[in-house]
Protein backbone atom coordinates (compact mmCIF):
# COMPACT_ATOMS: atom_id res chain seq x y z
CA UNK A 1 0.00 0.00 0.00
CA UNK A 2 2.86 2.41 0.76
CA UNK A 3 4.38 1.73 -2.65
CA UNK A 4 1.00 2.40 -4.28
CA UNK A 5 0.67 5.62 -2.27
CA UNK A 6 4.02 6.91 -3.56
CA UNK A 7 3.30 5.67 -7.08
CA UNK A 8 -0.04 7.50 -7.10
CA UNK A 9 1.68 10.77 -6.14
CA UNK A 10 4.29 10.23 -8.85
CA UNK A 11 1.61 9.68 -11.48
CA UNK A 12 -0.12 12.96 -10.61
CA UNK A 13 3.09 15.03 -10.54
CA UNK A 14 4.27 13.65 -13.90
CA UNK A 15 3.68 15.47 -17.16
CA UNK A 16 1.07 15.85 -18.69
CA UNK A 17 -1.10 14.92 -15.68
CA UNK A 18 0.01 17.95 -13.63
CA UNK A 19 -0.65 20.27 -16.58
CA UNK A 20 -4.12 18.83 -17.11
CA UNK A 21 -4.81 19.32 -13.40
CA UNK A 22 -4.10 23.04 -13.80
CA UNK A 23 -6.45 23.16 -16.78
CA UNK A 24 -9.16 21.46 -14.70
CA UNK A 25 -8.58 23.87 -11.79
CA UNK A 26 -8.96 26.87 -14.11
CA UNK A 27 -12.21 25.44 -15.51
CA UNK A 28 -13.41 24.81 -11.95
CA UNK A 29 -12.89 28.44 -11.01
CA UNK A 30 -14.99 29.64 -13.93
CA UNK A 31 -17.81 27.15 -13.44
CA UNK A 32 -17.86 27.50 -9.64
CA UNK A 33 -18.42 31.24 -9.77
CA UNK A 34 -21.32 30.88 -12.23
CA UNK A 35 -24.39 29.88 -10.16
CA UNK A 36 -26.53 26.92 -11.11
CA UNK A 37 -24.37 25.08 -13.64
CA UNK A 38 -23.32 22.53 -11.04
CA UNK A 39 -20.36 20.24 -10.63
CA UNK A 40 -22.08 17.20 -12.12
CA UNK A 41 -23.05 19.10 -15.26
CA UNK A 42 -19.52 20.47 -15.65
CA UNK A 43 -17.98 17.03 -15.21
CA UNK A 44 -20.39 15.53 -17.74
CA UNK A 45 -19.43 18.18 -20.29
CA UNK A 46 -15.75 17.28 -19.82
CA UNK A 47 -16.13 13.51 -20.36
CA UNK A 48 -15.64 13.62 -24.17
CA UNK A 49 -12.17 15.13 -23.63
CA UNK A 50 -10.80 12.15 -21.67
CA UNK A 51 -11.24 9.40 -24.29
CA UNK A 52 -7.60 9.59 -25.39
CA UNK A 53 -6.12 10.26 -21.94
CA UNK A 54 -4.51 7.73 -19.64
CA UNK A 55 -6.31 7.14 -16.29
CA UNK A 56 -3.97 9.33 -14.15
CA UNK A 57 -4.30 12.18 -16.66
CA UNK A 58 -8.07 11.85 -16.95
CA UNK A 59 -8.69 11.90 -13.21
CA UNK A 60 -6.15 14.68 -12.61
CA UNK A 61 -8.17 16.77 -15.06
CA UNK A 62 -11.64 15.84 -13.79
CA UNK A 63 -10.90 15.83 -10.06
CA UNK A 64 -8.81 19.00 -10.34
CA UNK A 65 -11.93 20.73 -11.62
CA UNK A 66 -14.30 19.07 -9.16
CA UNK A 67 -12.07 19.91 -6.18
CA UNK A 68 -12.34 23.68 -6.65
CA UNK A 69 -15.93 23.95 -7.91
CA UNK A 70 -17.60 24.30 -4.53
CA UNK A 71 -14.66 26.23 -3.06
CA UNK A 72 -15.21 28.98 -5.63
CA UNK A 73 -18.96 28.64 -5.13
CA UNK A 74 -18.36 29.79 -1.55
CA UNK A 75 -17.17 33.12 -2.97
CA UNK A 76 -20.49 34.03 -4.59
CA UNK A 77 -22.45 32.68 -1.62
CA UNK A 78 -20.62 35.00 0.77
CA UNK A 79 -20.19 38.06 -1.41
CA UNK A 80 -23.55 38.13 -3.19
CA UNK A 81 -25.83 35.73 -1.29
CA UNK A 82 -26.05 33.68 -4.50
CA UNK A 83 -24.89 30.04 -4.18
CA UNK A 84 -22.43 29.19 -6.94
CA UNK A 85 -23.20 25.57 -6.10
CA UNK A 86 -26.22 24.13 -4.24
CA UNK A 87 -23.78 22.63 -1.72
CA UNK A 88 -22.69 26.16 -0.70
CA UNK A 89 -26.18 27.45 0.12
CA UNK A 90 -25.82 27.02 3.90
CA UNK A 91 -22.84 29.37 3.87
CA UNK A 92 -25.16 32.22 2.90
CA UNK A 93 -27.01 32.25 6.22
CA UNK A 94 -24.09 33.63 8.22
CA UNK A 95 -21.45 34.22 5.53
CA UNK A 96 -23.42 36.81 3.55
CA UNK A 97 -24.52 38.43 6.80
CA UNK A 98 -20.85 38.80 7.74
CA UNK A 99 -20.17 40.38 4.32
CA UNK A 100 -22.90 42.95 5.03
CA UNK A 101 -21.17 43.71 8.34
CA UNK A 102 -17.85 44.41 6.61
CA UNK A 103 -16.37 40.99 7.42
CA UNK A 104 -16.37 39.51 3.91
CA UNK A 105 -12.67 38.68 4.14
CA UNK A 106 -13.08 36.90 7.45
CA UNK A 107 -16.02 34.88 6.10
CA UNK A 108 -14.08 34.02 2.92
CA UNK A 109 -11.04 32.98 4.93
CA UNK A 110 -13.12 30.77 7.22
CA UNK A 111 -15.07 29.17 4.33
CA UNK A 112 -12.09 28.57 2.06
CA UNK A 113 -9.74 27.28 4.74
CA UNK A 114 -12.62 25.19 6.10
CA UNK A 115 -13.25 23.75 2.64
CA UNK A 116 -9.55 22.97 2.36
CA UNK A 117 -9.54 21.19 5.73
CA UNK A 118 -12.65 19.20 4.81
CA UNK A 119 -11.19 18.19 1.44
CA UNK A 120 -7.88 17.10 2.97
CA UNK A 121 -9.57 15.11 5.75
CA UNK A 122 -11.91 13.50 3.20
CA UNK A 123 -8.97 12.61 0.94
CA UNK A 124 -7.04 11.15 3.86
CA UNK A 125 -10.13 9.14 4.82
CA UNK A 126 -10.08 7.63 1.32
CA UNK A 127 -6.43 6.66 1.80
CA UNK A 128 -6.78 5.32 5.33
CA UNK A 129 -10.09 3.48 5.11
CA UNK A 130 -9.33 1.30 2.10
CA UNK A 131 -8.46 -1.74 4.29
CA UNK A 132 -11.63 -1.45 6.40
CA UNK A 133 -14.20 0.13 4.10
CA UNK A 134 -15.79 -3.06 2.78
CA UNK A 135 -16.97 -4.52 6.12
CA UNK A 136 -18.00 -1.04 7.29
CA UNK A 137 -20.27 -0.38 4.32
CA UNK A 138 -21.75 -3.87 4.45
CA UNK A 139 -22.90 -3.28 8.04
CA UNK A 140 -25.13 -0.43 6.86
CA UNK A 141 -28.47 -1.09 5.20
CA UNK A 142 -31.35 1.07 4.04
CA UNK A 143 -32.73 1.46 7.63
CA UNK A 144 -29.46 3.01 8.84
CA UNK A 145 -29.26 5.38 5.86
CA UNK A 146 -32.91 6.30 6.47
CA UNK A 147 -32.26 7.18 10.10
CA UNK A 148 -29.21 9.23 9.23
CA UNK A 149 -31.46 11.41 7.05
CA UNK A 150 -34.03 11.58 9.86
CA UNK A 151 -31.32 12.81 12.23
CA UNK A 152 -30.64 15.52 9.65
CA UNK A 153 -34.29 16.57 9.72
CA UNK A 154 -34.17 16.62 13.52
CA UNK A 155 -31.49 19.31 13.28
CA UNK A 156 -34.23 21.60 11.92
CA UNK A 157 -34.96 22.64 15.48
CA UNK A 158 -31.45 24.08 15.65
CA UNK A 159 -31.79 26.13 12.47
CA UNK A 160 -34.65 28.29 13.63
CA UNK A 161 -33.35 30.71 16.23
CA UNK A 162 -35.95 31.49 18.85
CA UNK A 163 -38.88 29.71 17.16
CA UNK A 164 -38.36 25.97 16.57
CA UNK A 165 -42.07 25.59 15.72
CA UNK A 166 -41.66 27.84 12.68
CA UNK A 167 -38.67 25.74 11.66
CA UNK A 168 -40.58 22.48 11.82
CA UNK A 169 -43.45 24.00 9.82
CA UNK A 170 -41.01 25.24 7.17
CA UNK A 171 -39.32 21.82 7.07
CA UNK A 172 -42.75 20.19 6.75
CA UNK A 173 -43.44 22.40 3.74
CA UNK A 174 -40.11 21.30 2.26
CA UNK A 175 -41.01 17.64 2.81
CA UNK A 176 -44.37 18.17 1.10
CA UNK A 177 -42.70 19.86 -1.87
CA UNK A 178 -40.24 16.96 -2.14
CA UNK A 179 -43.22 14.64 -2.78
CA UNK A 180 -44.07 16.38 -6.05
CA UNK A 181 -43.40 14.09 -9.00
CA UNK A 182 -43.17 10.31 -9.25
CA UNK A 183 -43.27 8.15 -6.14
CA UNK A 184 -39.91 6.33 -5.80
CA UNK A 185 -41.67 3.08 -4.90
CA UNK A 186 -44.50 2.88 -7.42
CA UNK A 187 -43.80 5.68 -9.96
CA UNK A 188 -47.27 7.04 -9.16
CA UNK A 189 -47.63 10.70 -10.13
CA UNK A 190 -48.33 13.09 -7.26
CA UNK A 191 -49.22 16.79 -7.32
CA UNK A 192 -48.11 17.28 -10.94
CA UNK A 193 -51.35 19.02 -12.02
CA UNK A 194 -50.99 17.72 -15.55
CA UNK A 195 -47.54 19.32 -16.02
CA UNK A 196 -44.92 17.07 -17.60
CA UNK A 197 -42.17 19.23 -16.06
CA UNK A 198 -43.24 18.27 -12.52
CA UNK A 199 -42.87 14.55 -13.17
CA UNK A 200 -39.24 14.80 -12.02
CA UNK A 201 -40.12 16.93 -9.00
CA UNK A 202 -38.76 20.31 -7.98
CA UNK A 203 -35.08 20.75 -8.74
CA UNK A 204 -32.77 21.94 -5.99
CA UNK A 205 -30.82 24.51 -8.06
CA UNK A 206 -33.70 26.85 -9.03
CA UNK A 207 -35.27 26.43 -5.57
CA UNK A 208 -32.07 27.42 -3.75
CA UNK A 209 -31.33 30.30 -6.13
CA UNK A 210 -34.84 31.68 -5.70
CA UNK A 211 -35.13 31.22 -1.95
CA UNK A 212 -31.75 32.74 -1.09
CA UNK A 213 -30.60 34.94 -3.99
CA UNK A 214 -33.80 36.84 -4.84
CA UNK A 215 -34.42 38.22 -1.29
CA UNK A 216 -30.81 39.47 -1.13
CA UNK A 217 -31.13 41.16 -4.52
CA UNK A 218 -34.40 42.78 -3.46
CA UNK A 219 -32.70 44.02 -0.29
CA UNK A 220 -29.80 45.50 -2.29
CA UNK A 221 -32.16 47.19 -4.75
CA UNK A 222 -34.40 48.65 -2.04
CA UNK A 223 -31.65 49.99 0.21
CA UNK A 224 -29.39 51.14 -2.70
CA UNK A 225 -26.28 50.37 -0.65
CA UNK A 226 -23.22 48.21 -1.20
CA UNK A 227 -23.18 44.63 0.13
CA UNK A 228 -20.89 45.68 3.00
CA UNK A 229 -22.62 48.34 5.06
CA UNK A 230 -19.64 48.85 7.33
CA UNK A 231 -15.97 49.61 6.67
CA UNK A 232 -13.84 46.76 5.35
CA UNK A 233 -10.24 46.39 6.47
CA UNK A 234 -7.24 46.00 4.19
CA UNK A 235 -7.79 42.28 3.81
CA UNK A 236 -11.24 42.25 5.34
CA UNK A 237 -10.10 39.91 8.12
CA UNK A 238 -8.97 37.09 5.78
CA UNK A 239 -6.26 35.96 8.20
CA UNK A 240 -8.78 36.10 11.03
CA UNK A 241 -10.98 33.66 9.09
CA UNK A 242 -8.09 31.20 8.89
CA UNK A 243 -7.48 31.64 12.62
CA UNK A 244 -11.19 31.05 13.34
CA UNK A 245 -11.00 27.58 11.79
CA UNK A 246 -8.02 26.71 14.01
CA UNK A 247 -9.74 28.19 17.05
CA UNK A 248 -12.83 26.04 16.44
CA UNK A 249 -10.77 22.94 15.59
CA UNK A 250 -13.03 20.55 17.49
CA UNK A 251 -16.08 21.79 15.59
CA UNK A 252 -14.03 21.40 12.40
CA UNK A 253 -13.16 17.83 13.32
CA UNK A 254 -16.77 16.90 14.11
CA UNK A 255 -18.04 18.48 10.88
CA UNK A 256 -15.36 16.61 8.94
CA UNK A 257 -16.76 13.38 10.36
CA UNK A 258 -20.29 14.48 9.37
CA UNK A 259 -19.03 15.13 5.84
CA UNK A 260 -17.27 11.78 5.60
CA UNK A 261 -20.29 9.81 6.86
CA UNK A 262 -22.70 11.60 4.52
CA UNK A 263 -20.27 11.04 1.64
CA UNK A 264 -20.16 7.32 2.32
CA UNK A 265 -23.97 7.15 2.69
CA UNK A 266 -25.32 7.10 -0.89
CA UNK A 267 -28.05 9.61 -1.72
CA UNK A 268 -27.68 12.17 1.08
CA UNK A 269 -25.03 14.24 -0.69
CA UNK A 270 -23.47 17.60 -0.02
CA UNK A 271 -26.84 19.35 0.17
CA UNK A 272 -27.73 17.34 3.25
CA UNK A 273 -24.21 17.38 4.69
CA UNK A 274 -23.99 21.17 4.82
CA UNK A 275 -27.31 21.63 6.62
CA UNK A 276 -26.69 18.79 9.07
CA UNK A 277 -23.30 20.30 9.94
CA UNK A 278 -24.81 23.77 10.24
CA UNK A 279 -27.49 22.43 12.59
CA UNK A 280 -24.83 20.69 14.66
CA UNK A 281 -22.85 23.94 14.91
CA UNK A 282 -25.92 25.80 16.14
CA UNK A 283 -26.86 23.13 18.63
CA UNK A 284 -23.36 22.79 20.08
CA UNK A 285 -22.81 26.56 20.44
CA UNK A 286 -22.91 28.29 23.82
CA UNK A 287 -25.18 30.99 22.37
CA UNK A 288 -27.29 29.66 19.46
CA UNK A 289 -28.97 33.06 18.98
CA UNK A 290 -25.80 34.37 17.26
CA UNK A 291 -26.44 32.18 14.24
CA UNK A 292 -28.08 33.89 11.31
CA UNK A 293 -26.54 37.17 12.49
CA UNK A 294 -22.96 36.60 11.35
CA UNK A 295 -21.57 33.71 13.44
CA UNK A 296 -18.32 32.49 11.92
CA UNK A 297 -19.06 28.93 13.09
CA UNK A 298 -22.04 29.00 10.71
CA UNK A 299 -19.56 29.45 7.86
CA UNK A 300 -16.96 26.95 9.01
CA UNK A 301 -19.30 24.01 9.66
CA UNK A 302 -21.07 23.72 6.27
CA UNK A 303 -17.90 24.49 4.30
CA UNK A 304 -15.97 21.68 5.99
CA UNK A 305 -18.82 19.16 5.83
CA UNK A 306 -19.65 19.69 2.15
CA UNK A 307 -15.95 19.52 1.18
CA UNK A 308 -15.50 16.34 3.23
CA UNK A 309 -18.60 14.85 1.62
CA UNK A 310 -17.34 15.56 -1.90
CA UNK A 311 -14.04 13.77 -1.36
CA UNK A 312 -15.27 10.89 0.79
CA UNK A 313 -18.06 10.17 -1.74
CA UNK A 314 -15.31 8.50 -3.77
CA UNK A 315 -15.06 5.76 -1.13
CA UNK A 316 -18.24 3.82 -2.05
CA UNK A 317 -17.68 4.69 -5.73
CA UNK A 318 -14.24 3.13 -5.80
CA UNK A 319 -15.00 0.23 -3.46
CA UNK A 320 -18.40 -0.89 -4.77
CA UNK A 321 -19.31 1.18 -7.80
CA UNK A 322 -22.02 2.90 -5.74
CA UNK A 323 -21.91 6.67 -6.39
CA UNK A 324 -21.87 8.69 -3.17
CA UNK A 325 -23.36 11.73 -4.95
CA UNK A 326 -24.32 12.98 -8.41
CA UNK A 327 -20.80 14.07 -9.31
CA UNK A 328 -19.33 10.67 -8.50
CA UNK A 329 -22.08 9.11 -10.61
CA UNK A 330 -20.64 11.07 -13.53
CA UNK A 331 -17.14 9.97 -12.51
CA UNK A 332 -18.39 6.40 -12.69
CA UNK A 333 -18.88 7.06 -16.40
CA UNK A 334 -15.24 8.16 -16.53
CA UNK A 335 -14.24 4.84 -14.93
CA UNK A 336 -16.02 2.99 -17.74
CA UNK A 337 -14.41 5.18 -20.42
CA UNK A 338 -10.98 4.45 -18.93
CA UNK A 339 -11.67 0.71 -18.67
CA UNK A 340 -11.54 0.67 -14.87
CA UNK A 341 -13.79 -1.58 -12.80
CA UNK A 342 -14.79 -0.30 -9.32
CA UNK A 343 -14.41 -2.87 -6.58
CA UNK A 344 -11.61 -5.32 -5.91
CA UNK A 345 -9.39 -4.16 -8.80
CA UNK A 346 -9.41 -0.53 -7.64
CA UNK A 347 -8.28 -1.70 -4.20
CA UNK A 348 -5.56 -4.04 -5.49
CA UNK A 349 -3.93 -3.85 -8.95
CA UNK A 350 -5.23 -0.29 -9.67
CA UNK A 351 -4.58 0.94 -6.13
CA UNK A 352 -2.04 3.52 -7.33
CA UNK A 353 -4.75 5.17 -9.45
CA UNK A 354 -7.07 5.25 -6.42
CA UNK A 355 -4.39 6.92 -4.30
CA UNK A 356 -3.68 9.28 -7.21
CA UNK A 357 -7.28 10.50 -7.02
CA UNK A 358 -6.85 11.36 -3.34
CA UNK A 359 -3.55 13.14 -4.04
CA UNK A 360 -5.20 15.13 -6.84
CA UNK A 361 -7.88 16.50 -4.52
CA UNK A 362 -5.32 17.53 -1.89
CA UNK A 363 -2.97 19.23 -4.38
CA UNK A 364 -5.82 20.94 -6.25
CA UNK A 365 -7.16 22.45 -3.03
CA UNK A 366 -3.69 23.74 -2.06
CA UNK A 367 -3.38 25.44 -5.47
CA UNK A 368 -6.92 26.87 -5.24
CA UNK A 369 -6.23 28.36 -1.80
CA UNK A 370 -3.01 29.97 -3.10
CA UNK A 371 -4.77 31.53 -6.10
CA UNK A 372 -7.64 32.88 -3.99
CA UNK A 373 -5.18 34.40 -1.52
CA UNK A 374 -3.55 36.28 -4.40
CA UNK A 375 -6.95 37.66 -5.41
CA UNK A 376 -8.23 38.29 -1.87
CA UNK A 377 -8.09 42.10 -1.96
CA UNK A 378 -9.96 42.26 -5.25
CA UNK A 379 -12.63 39.84 -4.06
CA UNK A 380 -13.24 41.69 -0.80
CA UNK A 381 -13.37 45.02 -2.68
CA UNK A 382 -16.44 43.78 -4.56
CA UNK A 383 -18.48 44.22 -1.38
CA UNK A 384 -17.91 48.01 -1.58
CA UNK A 385 -19.44 48.37 -5.06
CA UNK A 386 -22.85 50.08 -5.11
CA UNK A 387 -25.75 47.66 -5.12
CA UNK A 388 -27.38 49.39 -8.11
CA UNK A 389 -24.35 48.34 -10.19
CA UNK A 390 -24.27 44.78 -8.86
CA UNK A 391 -27.96 43.88 -9.07
CA UNK A 392 -28.34 43.72 -12.91
CA UNK A 393 -25.41 41.34 -13.62
CA UNK A 394 -26.25 39.17 -10.60
CA UNK A 395 -29.89 38.90 -11.71
CA UNK A 396 -28.62 37.79 -15.11
CA UNK A 397 -26.44 35.13 -13.48
CA UNK A 398 -29.35 33.91 -11.35
CA UNK A 399 -31.59 33.55 -14.40
CA UNK A 400 -28.84 31.83 -16.39
CA UNK A 401 -28.05 29.56 -13.44
CA UNK A 402 -31.68 28.51 -13.14
CA UNK A 403 -31.97 27.86 -16.86
CA UNK A 404 -28.58 26.18 -17.42
CA UNK A 405 -29.12 22.93 -15.49
CA UNK A 406 -31.85 21.53 -17.78
CA UNK A 407 -32.30 24.27 -20.39
CA UNK A 408 -35.97 24.84 -19.61
CA UNK A 409 -37.87 28.02 -18.76
CA UNK A 410 -39.91 26.06 -16.21
CA UNK A 411 -36.84 26.11 -13.92
CA UNK A 412 -36.79 29.89 -14.19
CA UNK A 413 -40.46 29.98 -13.20
CA UNK A 414 -39.70 27.76 -10.18
CA UNK A 415 -36.85 30.11 -9.24
CA UNK A 416 -39.20 33.11 -9.36
CA UNK A 417 -41.87 31.33 -7.30
CA UNK A 418 -39.33 30.37 -4.64
CA UNK A 419 -37.93 33.90 -4.83
CA UNK A 420 -41.33 35.35 -3.97
CA UNK A 421 -41.65 32.79 -1.18
CA UNK A 422 -38.18 33.72 0.10
CA UNK A 423 -39.02 37.45 0.20
CA UNK A 424 -42.23 36.68 2.08
CA UNK A 425 -40.44 34.46 4.60
CA UNK A 426 -37.79 37.12 5.23
CA UNK A 427 -40.44 39.79 5.79
CA UNK A 428 -42.38 37.59 8.22
CA UNK A 429 -39.26 36.38 10.05
CA UNK A 430 -39.56 32.73 9.01
CA UNK A 431 -36.36 30.65 8.58
CA UNK A 432 -35.58 29.52 5.02
CA UNK A 433 -32.93 26.90 5.79
CA UNK A 434 -35.38 24.26 7.15
CA UNK A 435 -37.46 24.43 3.97
CA UNK A 436 -34.45 23.59 1.81
CA UNK A 437 -33.36 20.87 4.24
CA UNK A 438 -36.82 19.26 3.99
CA UNK A 439 -36.76 19.52 0.19
CA UNK A 440 -33.28 17.97 0.00
CA UNK A 441 -33.81 15.11 2.45
CA UNK A 442 -37.47 14.38 1.69
CA UNK A 443 -36.73 12.20 -1.33
CA UNK A 444 -33.91 10.41 0.50
CA UNK A 445 -36.15 9.60 3.46
CA UNK A 446 -39.01 8.36 1.29
CA UNK A 447 -36.75 6.19 -0.84
CA UNK A 448 -34.99 4.50 2.08
CA UNK A 449 -38.29 4.12 3.96
CA UNK A 450 -39.79 2.23 1.02
CA UNK A 451 -36.73 -0.02 0.82
CA UNK A 452 -36.69 -0.66 4.57
CA UNK A 453 -40.38 -1.56 4.78
CA UNK A 454 -40.24 -3.71 1.63
CA UNK A 455 -37.28 -5.71 2.91
CA UNK A 456 -37.75 -5.81 6.68
CA UNK A 457 -41.38 -4.71 7.20
CA UNK A 458 -41.56 -3.18 10.71
CA UNK A 459 -38.62 -5.21 12.03
CA UNK A 460 -36.22 -2.57 10.72
CA UNK A 461 -37.10 -0.40 13.73
CA UNK A 462 -35.61 -3.04 16.05
CA UNK A 463 -32.10 -2.92 14.59
CA UNK A 464 -29.70 -1.68 17.32
CA UNK A 465 -28.17 1.18 15.34
CA UNK A 466 -31.61 2.32 14.16
CA UNK A 467 -32.91 2.40 17.73
CA UNK A 468 -29.88 4.43 18.84
CA UNK A 469 -30.41 6.92 16.02
CA UNK A 470 -34.11 7.26 16.87
CA UNK A 471 -33.11 8.28 20.40
CA UNK A 472 -30.47 10.62 18.96
CA UNK A 473 -33.09 12.25 16.70
CA UNK A 474 -35.42 12.83 19.65
CA UNK A 475 -32.57 14.30 21.71
CA UNK A 476 -31.49 16.62 18.89
CA UNK A 477 -35.07 17.83 18.26
CA UNK A 478 -35.72 18.53 21.93
CA UNK A 479 -32.34 20.04 22.78
CA UNK A 480 -33.30 23.68 21.97
CA UNK A 481 -36.16 23.49 24.47
CA UNK A 482 -33.85 22.00 27.10
CA UNK A 483 -31.24 24.71 26.49
CA UNK A 484 -33.90 27.43 26.65
CA UNK A 485 -35.15 26.04 29.96
CA UNK A 486 -31.61 26.05 31.35
CA UNK A 487 -31.07 29.67 30.28
CA UNK A 488 -34.33 30.70 31.98
CA UNK A 489 -33.27 28.85 35.11
CA UNK A 490 -29.88 30.62 35.14
CA UNK A 491 -31.51 34.02 34.66
CA UNK A 492 -33.97 33.28 37.45
CA UNK A 493 -31.10 32.21 39.73
CA UNK A 494 -29.26 35.47 39.15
Amino acid sequence: MFEALIAGLGQILAWPAIGLMFVGIAAGFVVGILPGIGGATALALMLPFIFHMKPPEAFAFLLGMASVLAMTGEITSILFGVPGEPVTAATIVDGHTMAKQGEAGRALGAALFGAFVGAVVGSLSLMLTIPIIQPFLRSFGSPEFLMFAVVGIAFVSSLTGSSPVKGFIAAGLGLLLSMIGQSPGTATLRYVFGQLYLWEGIRIVPAVLGLFAIPELVDLAVHRTSIARRDVGALGGLRQGFADVLQHRWLALRCSVIGIVTGVAPGIGGNGAQWIAYGHAVQSADDPTRFGRGAVEGVIAPAIASAGERTSALIPTVAFGIPGNVSTAVLLGAFIIQGLVPGKDMLTKDLAITFGMAWTMIIANVIAIAVILLLAKQLVAITRIRGTLLVPPIILLVFLGSYAERNTMFDVVVMLVFGALGVLMVELGWPRAPLILGLVLGGVIENYLNLSVARYELEWTLRPLVAAMILLSAGVALSPYVQAARRRARRAAT
